[in-house]
């Protein structure tokens, strides 16, 4: 995906293509149609200053109704491009949580442009569940995630499912998603 001037909108289109599109995560619809989405721009430019926004928005979203905000996510442009930098961050993000004592009730999930899961190359098209336009902190309510797995048919099932999908659809199908028009 080629980045635009507007990250948040580049983060929009990958959501409806992606993530939505091709149905890699079941339970984002819902919240995106209710928009109970809550999209941050982060113009941190250090870790410490990402790691400010993040509790800010942290206890923002333990302190919103879900049915108003469910689901938070921090796009950072400006930070923690280098994939082995945003992997070691995400240690300081889940150090917040727990210092925050939101642990069990929040959680922070991770997306980056160079996403890459151990033991694999960096192409392997199964990294590209985890791949958004932009650095991205995601953070999630415990219990509608819980709520969400245990309503849905066999959640363990997702991740081969989304492995397949993008098996099929290739590095060549990905990058259609983003530059063919819908």
């Amino acid at each position: 995906m080629l980045p635009s001037a507007d990250p948040i909108a580049d983060t929009r289109l990958w959501l409806e293509r992606a993530v939505i599109g091709l149905n890699l995560c079941p339970f984002a619809k819902a919240v995106v149609v209710k928009d109970q989405v809550r999209f941050v721009l982060s113009d941190a430019t250090t870790p410490e200053a990402l790691l400010e926004e993040l509790g800010e928005e942290l206890l923002r979203l333990r302190d919103t109704p879900a049915s108003e905000t469910d689901t938070t996510l921090i796009v950072h442009p400006q930070i923690l491009g280098d994939f082995l930098d945003y992997n070691d961050f995400l240690d300081e993000a889940d150090g917040l949580v727990e210092a925050l004592e939101l642990d069990g009730v929040l959680q922070v999930a991770s997306f980056h442009p160079e996403y890459q899961f151990a033991g694999t190359v960096p192409d392997d098209i199964g990294n590209y569940t985890n791949r958004a336009p932009y650095p991205t902190l995601h953070l999630l309510r415990e219990d509608s995630v819980a709520r969400a797995v245990d309503a849905y048919p066999e959640p363990d099932s997702i991740i081969d499912r989304n492995l397949g999908t993008l098996e099929t659809l290739g590095h060549a199908g990905w990058a259609r998603l983003f530059t063919e028009a819908n």
